[in-house]
C-alpha cells in the first residue's frame, strides 16, 4: 500500500483546526512545525497521529533472518585516522603533485591510490592516514578549496563515514 505524505503546503491549505490522515501517512518535520505554529491538530480516524514505522520493504523479514549481522567498521588506527579523498576534473599536468604536496604538508601518509583517465577527464581516489592529533576539519577545508569548477573538484570524507555509507 503506497504511503501518502503531508507537507507544509497541505497544512497551509487546511481550512479547519485539524487534519485527518491515514495511519500510514508520513508527515514531514516541516509540516509538523507548521501545524504546531498554526494550531492545527494532525490526527487519524483512530486518534492522534503517530509516526508510522519505517517501511523496510518486502524482503525485510527474510533479510533480518538470513543475513549475518553486519560488523561495525573496525576500530584500528587506520579507521580512527583514515581519510578517503576523491578528485574529479579535467586532466592536466601537476594535479596529483598538488594534492600529494598538500597531504605531505599535513603529515599524511597515502595508503592507496587509484586513477582513471577517460577522454581528458580523470577520477582519482586516495586512501590516506593522518598522523595522530592532525585536525581532520583543517585538512578537509584545505583540500576542498583546491582546484576549482573549471579545473577539478576535491571531496574529503573520514574513513569511518565512508565505511558506514558502504557497508550494506
Amino acid at each position: 500500500m503506497p504511503r501518502r505524505f503531508l507537507t507544509v503546503e497541505d497544512v497551509h491549505r487546511a481550512r479547519g483546526r485539524e487534519i485527518v490522515v491515514d495511519e500510514a501517512t508520513v508527515v514531514t518535520p516541516q509540516a509538523l512545525r507548521a501545524a504546531q505554529e498554526a494550531g492545527v491538530a494532525i490526527r487519524t480516524p483512530a486518534g492522534p497521529w503517530r509516526e508510522p514505522p519505517p517501511d523496510r520493504g518486502p524482503d525485510a523479514a527474510r533479510a533480518a533472518y538470513a543475513l549475518p549481522h553486519l560488523p561495525e567498521p573496525r576500530e584500528d588506527a587506520l579507521a580512527a585516522t583514515g581519510v578517503v579523498v576523491t578528485v574529479v576534473g579535467k586532466n592536466r599536468r601537476g594535479v596529483l603533485a598538488e594534492l600529494t604536496a598538500a597531504l605531505a604538508e599535513a603529515g599524511a601518509n597515502v595508503h592507496d591510490i587509484s586513477q582513471r583517465l577517460i577522454e581528458g577527464y580523470f577520477h582519482l581516489i586516495l586512501t590516506v592516514e593522518l598522523p595522530p592529533g592532525e585536525d581532520f576539519g583543517a585538512l578537509k577545508s584545505r583540500l576542498e578549496c583546491m582546484g576549482g569548477p573549471d579545473d577539478y573538484v576535491v571531496r574529503v570524507v573520514h574513513e569511518r563515514v565512508f565505511r558506514f555509507m558502504h557497508r550494506v
